[in-house]
């Protein structure tokens, strides 16, 4: 792996030299847009929207439209904005993890002590853990300021970025009932599926399934053949009453 980021995670007084490394990758298939005639690759070109000639990369500025002008913009303008966020992960509070939206979650990073045998690292990922608790920070990372939680998974720190409040859209264009109303014996029976179907979280049993599906779509194919596709198999059920489709949800084993 190849760190993305170097600074420091700062709580108090306390200062951790660390790097950032990402900590997840993509599962899907690779596919190449191609031109249907003749199967050749498409390139995208950055081209100048005057000459129409391609730009070499090291030749791209960003700019930012003012008026009828551009203001470019250079790395240490980005860092000029909050150099203390671009180097420092700064704790501002310890919260609950639990009490943290799903929605917020975006992407997570593994940190690693950019020094040896850091007492400052090992005490705050042995803290978080005996306390059951997650920093709450912000930094700067590709000129984009992140809320972020730092929290331990075995024995390394992560830094889980989160979505800022006002990112989240209200809900009050969606059309939902504000009143439903669903009986004692209803509940309870959904209550009690709930309970049947509850297990500890093991997200290892779950496999990118789709993916390798597709993967044997492609190899057949490349064989001239069509790959074995499975038929669909509707459930079926006693009627449109949601107790007794509730009640036959019961009777049906788990993963069946």
């Amino acid at each position: 792996m190849r760190s993305i980021w170097k600074g420091s995670i700062g709580f108090g007084l306390v200062s951790i030299p660390v790097k950032l490394y990402s900590a997840v990758q993509t599962s899907s298939l690779d596919f190449d847009m191609l031109d249907s005639r003749d199967h050749s690759r498409i390139r995208y070109q950055r081209v100048n929207e005057h000459t129409h000639k391609e730009v070499p990369y090291d030749k791209i500025v960003k700019g930012y439209k003012m008026g009828d002008d551009y203001v470019i913009m250079e790395d240490h303008d980005f860092e000029d904005a909050a150099p203390e966020k671009s180097k420092v992960i700064t704790i501002e509070a310890f919260v609950n993890i639990d009490e943290v939206n799903p929605m917020f979650y975006e992407t997570s990073y593994y940190t690693e002590p950019d020094t040896k045998n850091n007492k400052a690292y090992a005490l705050l990922l042995q803290a978080l853990i005996k306390s059951k608790k997650a920093g709450l920070a912000r930094f700067v990372l590709r000129s984009t300021e992140s809320l972020c939680i730092v929290h331990p998974v075995n024995n390394v720190l992560v830094v889980t970025r989160i979505r800022f409040g006002q990112q989240i859209r209200e809900t009050d264009d969606l059309n939902v009932p504000d009143k439903v109303e669903v009986s004692k014996k209803e509940l309870d029976m959904g209550l009690t599926l709930i309970d049947q179907y509850s297990e500890k979280f093991d997200v290892s049993k779950f496999k990118d399934e789709y993916n390798a599906q597709l993967l044997e779509v492609i190899k057949a194919k490349s064989k001239g053949k069509r790959a074995t596709v499975k038929k669909l198999k509707p459930h079926k059920t006693s009627g449109t009453d949601l107790y007794d489709q509730l009640m036959d949800s019961l009777k049906v084993k788990k993963g069946a």
